[in-house]
């Protein structure tokens, strides 16, 4: 059989749907029918009924109904299930035929076109006959039908239209052709379904009560037929689960059947069926484990029938597409929202349906060589063009005895069918499963799968004779074999693809593949490898190569010409190929000797060159390509005699270079870009082997990996070697060019940490070390960049200590000329740095210079320089605190309006040096002073660390200020520097800006005058001054309260009116009794006419406590007897 002929018919494969046949419907020229035509079929949802509709006409000839059996007794079956069974039931045989018809319920030709309608209904009965399809009729109106019951005439005409068609009223329809035409063709699909559903439910009921007449003996393929049937006209019927039912059931008795070799390919072909469907309604239910155990079972009971020894491919193309089969389910359940993993995904089963049919394909070629031509007549050919069964043979249409009927037509039969093995393209079908599954192992992420099934493919389009695809391929799966290190692995592609470059005469490609079979990677023997090297010098020397000994010898001859017409061009005789991505047989690495060198050293590197060959290979030409390519000339070398440019097998070859690096240069970097080596010669073909960077191949990073592993493991024998260890050799593929090493002495002096806004000295001392005269020396100093972005702005550097820099002065003095320096010379600058904020910075000292020297005997000029770097961390002087204190020396939260108040600074240092305060000055903006000049009472005090220095002011806020109750102070400012500066250091001021103060207006301002202390039992004038602050006439009552320490002469209770803006005074005369410090006299004062002004809130200016002394001694004895 041809390969097409494996494939799984149609109607098995199609989803079955009840069958519905419309006629009466000219849907090419009436628009009215096209219109009801598009509405059933066109732009179907999913949820609408599953029915199949097809337009016949009314006359259609139906397959006719064979006799109906009454008895199986003498029967006996000439196979399973015939080719068109399925066919006929899905579109041949209709459950349901609908008779379209125009006519109205107020139609004048009623009774004509009723009897019309009766003769097409009959004319349907009639093709139809003996069969249980339904009959229904659909009348087309123009007006839409009143609702039933309203329209009598409609009930009466229907009826009588029933009567004359011999029709059920469940089977009379009316469409209405109006704007509503789509949601009644729903409902008529709807009444269709049920219908269709009623017919194929007889007919499985039918089919079932064939039963009762068979046997086990003679009809056990009529027992698997009828479970078949059942099944697929439950499917049609859409009850799932009772097809599956009957498809189970069906299964289990194929496999009852005694199988023979004339009926094997009957039974599996019927088996792979029902399997198939078995499947896919498990997935549709979805149940995908009930699928697999199903396939599973179907595979185990069915890998052993093979039948005929002679077609035994057979066998495996079944197998195959089983596989295939199930894959395609699989992968189309996964596409309906089935989960697939990484160990049970469709690739595994593409998989093994590609290696069936690798299986079939070596069958074939061993089974189908004895035939020579094709039977005459065709044994193959069929009187009607087709089976009858599926699964027979055409020579054998329904014989079922275990024996041929003719032996001689049999061998003939098969013969025919080895012939036509033959001619199946066995590598397409395997390339495309093979693909599938590749496919997808990659969406499941099975990367190692997808490489092995890729070397399939390639070796199929290799045995196809397709070279270019299978070396595509090859190629792109030898990257990961060579990186995951499979190296027999690589090698056998690497010989498969070496054959596909020589058969393809790919210069290119097959010199890419010598060299990497000829490398370390390769495993093959020395004499293999002998060979592919002769071959690849054969190719240098514009030779023809030998050919490779499996490669097919019909296709060596076609080869050789090609080889020929490849050597006769006379273009083509340069070749380049990147070495990175493989592994060739001359390993490369390059390193330069330092990290970096000095700009008055020669820059040194190294090629280190080996070869894994099994003979010595000549080259003519080492080049090194660098980053700036005014250094490759240095980087050349070229063959001068035969054994200069040599390599020995295994023998690893060093090659030095070495040029001076331009002074521009300076601070870059100088890389590897390539390099490369040319083996052959003019004569013959040049061969260019580039590596990238300074070499190393796919392997060479996960050898060096291995190779210091080991070195660690074992200690520092390896030092006690003499030759070079090739696998220790690290790639150094760039190097920097730095600046001379300056030979001059930078030191910095100072006294950390700085203060906040002095001007900090660093004392920078250069001293010149060189043997010769450093010319152009300058000096760059400050911040050192890369700092935080803020420091910037509050930091300040200058040469000029004489005063204090403003905030124009930069952060950072650049290109300070200091002159030249003569050998020994030293040299001397001070910088000052001003520091606004506090926290560690750190300044840069870059002393830089130029000198002349040579090097190598050329002449250059070296810019050199130096770096000094130290952290300078600044600290607040000193801390100043304020405070606002009434004339008591308490606390003020709010100051009143023209009364005396205190303002108190404390400065506390915290220097780690003693601080000098020159002076110290009030600003003072609102506020005035209640002294006439107001004079520092700290100059010239020194401060050590932890003391402090406290200042008084008596202030007082005019009563013409502003109405806001919220009001600015001043400033307070403090002269000062450090002690241990000279004294023509400038003084740094620090401005303290005073609190705001809240003011408060009284209405009356009661003050004291009282000495500064009494003496016991002598008289004690206090006199109370009481002023009136507002503009209205205030009446004040004042009671004096007793006191145990005080007796007082005056007026203990008053009641006395003042004046606006005027002062009344009383004067009282105090007596203490007791020394110490005493209590005054309580004044209780209330305002009657300010109620909110308490007696607390008024006497708050006045004194409450007042030192007594004690009585003085008598100057006689005297006295103190009369006392």
């Amino acid at each position: 059989m041809a390969g097409s002929q494996w494939e799984l018919p149609p109607e098995l494969c199609c989803r079955p749907m009840a069958f519905v046949a419309l006629t009466g419907l000219d849907v090419v020229y009436n628009a009215v029918h096209r219109a009801i035509w598009d509405a059933f079929c066109a732009n179907r949802r999913a949820d609408r009924v599953p029915i199949s509709f097809k337009v016949l006409p009314g006359d259609h000839e139906y397959p006719k109904c064979r006799t109906k059996r009454t008895s199986y007794e003498w029967y006996i079956p000439k196979g399973i299930v015939k080719t068109g069974w399925m066919n006929k039931h899905l579109n041949l045989v209709p459950a349901l035929v609908v008779l379209f018809y125009e006519l109205d319920w107020d139609d004048p030709q009623w009774k004509e076109k009723q009897s019309e309608c009766a003769t097409k209904v009959e004319i349907v009965r009639t093709s139809l006959q003996g069969r249980n399809t339904k009959v229904a009729v659909v009348l087309i109106q123009k007006k839409t039908p009143l609702p039933p019951g309203e329209d009598l005439v409609a009930s009466e005409r229907a009826s009588a239209l029933c009567s004359s068609c011999d029709l059920s009223g469940k089977s009379l329809f009316v469409l209405p052709h109006t704007d509503h035409l789509v949601g009644y063709i729903i409902r008529l699909e709807n009444a269709f379904y049920e219908h269709a559903q009623t017919y194929y439910y007889t007919e499985i009921r039918r089919v079932k009560s064939h039963k009762e007449f068979l046997n086990k003996t003679t009809h056990q393929l009529l027992f698997v037929r009828h479970q078949f049937k059942m099944a697929f006209l439950s499917e049609l019927k859409q009850d799932t689960q009772n097809a599956l039912k009957y498809y189970r059931a069906a299964y289990s008795l194929v496999h009852e059947l005694r199988a023979h070799e004339t009926n094997m390919l009957e039974i599996k072909t019927m088996a792979g069926f029902i399997n198939y469907k078995i499947c896919r309604l498990c997935f549709q239910h979805n149940t995908p484990l009930d699928a697999i155990a199903q396939f599973r079972k179907h595979i185990d009971l069915c890998k052993k029938k093979i039948g005929c020894a002679e077609l035994a491919f057979e066998h495996s193309a079944w197998m195959s597409k089983q596989f295939q089969s199930f894959g395609e389910l699989f992968d189309e359940a996964i596409k309906l929202g089935l989960t697939a993993i990484q160990t049970q995904n469709p690739g595994f089963y593409y998989q093994q349906a590609a290696c069936y049919s690798q299986d079939r394909k070596q069958m074939a070629q061993q089974l189908c060589q004895a035939g020579t031509t094709y039977p005459s007549p065709d044994p193959l050919d069929t009187q009607s063009g087709g089976l009858d069964f599926y699964g027979q043979r055409p020579w054998r249409q329904g014989h079922q005895s275990i024996d041929p009927t003719d032996p001689e037509k049999e061998k003939l039969g098969i013969l025919a069918l080895q012939i036509k093995e033959r001619d199946v393209p066995h590598s397409e079908l395997i390339i495309a499963l093979l693909s599938n599954a590749v496919a997808q192992f990659k969406k499941y992420k099975c990367p190692r799968m997808k490489s092995h099934l890729m070397v399939q493919m390639g070796e199929e389009y290799y045995h196809a004779r397709d070279y270019t695809k299978a070396l595509k391929l090859l190629d792109y799966v030898m990257c990961d074999y060579r990186t995951e290190r499979w190296w027999p692995l690589l090698t056998a592609i690497l010989t498969t693809a070496l054959h596909c470059a020589y058969l393809m005469a790919s210069v290119k490609d097959y010199v890419i593949y010598c060299m990497e079979l000829l490398g370390r990677a390769s495993t093959l023997k020395e004499e293999q490898k002998s060979r592919i090297e002769k071959n690849l010098f054969k190719v240098l020397m514009n030779d023809i190569p030998e050919a490779e000994s499996e490669c097919d010898q019909s296709s060596v001859g076609a080869a050789r010409s090609l080889w020929t017409d490849r050597m006769a061009l006379s273009g083509s005789n340069e070749l380049t190929v990147e070495m990175q991505d493989y592994i060739p047989f001359i390993q490369c690495k390059a390193r330069f000797q330092s990290p970096s060198f000095h700009v008055d050293q020669p820059i040194q590197l190294q090629v280190f060159l080996r070869a894994d060959c099994p003979h010595p290979v000549s080259f003519s030409k080492l080049t090194v390509s660098l980053s700036n390519q005014e250094y490759n000339q240095w980087c050349v070398v070229e063959s001068s005699g035969q054994d200069s440019m040599t390599l020995l097998p295994g023998k690893p070859r060093c090659y030095n270079f070495s040029f001076v690096a331009k002074t521009e240069d300076v601070g870059k970097k100088v890389e590897m870009t390539g390099i490369e080596m040319m083996l052959g010669g003019d004569s013959g073909r040049c061969v260019f082997l580039s590596w990238r960077g300074a070499g190393g191949d796919a392997a060479s990073t996960q050898e060096a990996l291995q190779a210091s592993r080991s070195s660690r493991r074992w200690g520092r024998g390896n030092e006690a070697r003499q030759e070079l260890d090739w696998d220790t050799l690290t790639l150094q593929h760039s190097t920097m060019i730095i600046s001379r090493v300056p030979r001059i002495c930078v030191q910095l002096s100072h006294q950390p940490p700085a203060l906040t806004n002095e001007m900090f000295c660093i004392n920078l001392t250069v001293q010149s070390q060189e043997d010769v005269m450093a010319k152009d020396v300058k000096l760059t100093a400050g911040l050192k960049p890369g700092q935080e972005a803020g420091l910037g702005q509050t930091t300040h550097v200058t040469l000029d200590g004489s005063s204090v820099c403003d905030d124009n002065a930069p952060a950072l003095l650049t290109d300070v000329p200091l002159g030249d320096l003569t050998p020994g010379e030293k040299l001397e600058k001070c910088v000052y740095m001003k520091c606004v904020s506090t926290g560690p910075r750190i300044f840069l000292f870059h002393v830089a210079y130029s000198i002349d020297t040579a090097v190598e005997g050329r002449h250059i000029v070296c810019n050199c320089h130096k770096d000094e770097t130290v952290t300078v961390e600044t600290v607040v002087p000193f801390e100043v605190s304020v405070k606002f204190v009434s004339t008591k020396f308490e606390p003020l939260e709010q100051v009143a309006v023209d009364i005396p108040f205190l303002l108190m600074t404390d400065i506390l240092s915290s220097s780690p040096w003693p601080l000098l305060l020159s002076s110290s000055s009030l600003q003072l903006l609102t506020v005035t002073s209640s002294t006439p000049q107001l004079q520092s009472q700290l100059q010239q005090v020194v401060l050590q660390t932890g003391e402090s220095a406290s200042e008084c002011f008596c202030l007082r806020c005019p009563a013409d200020t502003s109405s806001s109750n919220t009001v600015a102070t001043g400033q307070y400012v403090v002269s000062w520097r450090r002690k241990c500066s000279s004294a023509d250091s400038p003084l740094i001021q620090t401005t303290v800006t005073l609190p705001h103060v809240i003011l408060e207006s009284v209405p009356l301002y009661i003050y004291a005058d009282l000495p500064s202390f009494g003496r016991v039992r002598d008289s004690l004038p206090v006199r109370y001054h009481i002023e009136n602050r507002t503009a209205q006439v205030q009446e004040v009552e004042i009671a004096v309260d007793p006191s145990d320490a005080f007796m007082f002469s005056g007026l203990k209770q008053v009641r006395l009116r003042v004046l606006p803006s005027t002062e009344q005074q009383m004067l009282y005369n105090y007596y203490p009794l007791m020394a110490g410090y005493q209590t005054l006299p309580q004044l209780n004062i209330s305002l009657p006419r300010c109620p909110t002004s308490s007696s607390p809130t008024l006497r708050r200016f006045l004194p409450q406590r007042i030192f007594v002394k004690p009585q003085g001694r008598q100057p006689d004895d005297a006295s103190i007897a009369a006392a």
